[in-house]
């Protein structure tokens, strides 16, 4: 498990520059002002959430399953909010209509924050 949140942290952080780049170069021209701030929220917590990754990765000995859950929520949290974000802000682009996704966007943020408020309480509990 350590494995795999500190490749999805830094999968993360690689990604959301290579977007953000992407972002402010390609996308400025083809898409409207919201769409465009709507994306870069996407990237931003994208690479919030993979510096949360790699600290955890390397604070946890992932022998617990609430250091799992912790890790894994934020991992799929953010998969569906960051993702879900750019995909709602290519549909006007791409001719699509994604509305459907737009739950999606919320159920990933509510994993972002529960995976945050079990590291608090993970904090707390342990009382390094």
């Amino acid at each position: 498990m350590k494995t795999i949140t500190l490749v999805f942290g830094a999968a993360y952080g690689m990604l959301s520059v290579v977007l953000g780049a992407f972002g402010a170069h390609a996308l400025k021209k083809i898409l409207s002002i919201e769409r465009l701030e709507s994306f870069e929220t996407g990237v931003r917590y994208q690479m919030y959430a993979a510096f949360f990754l790699l600290i955890v990765g390397y604070i946890f000995k992932f022998e617990t399953s609430s250091e799992k859950w912790i890790s894994w929520m934020m991992i799929v949290g953010t998969m569906l909010f960051s993702f879900s974000i750019y995909a709602l802000s290519m549909q006007d682009y791409w001719g699509m209509n994604l509305k459907f996704l737009g739950p999606i966007t919320p159920l990933g943020g509510l994993l972002m924050i529960l995976s945050w408020a079990f590291l608090i309480f993970y904090f707390v509990k342990v009382k390094n």
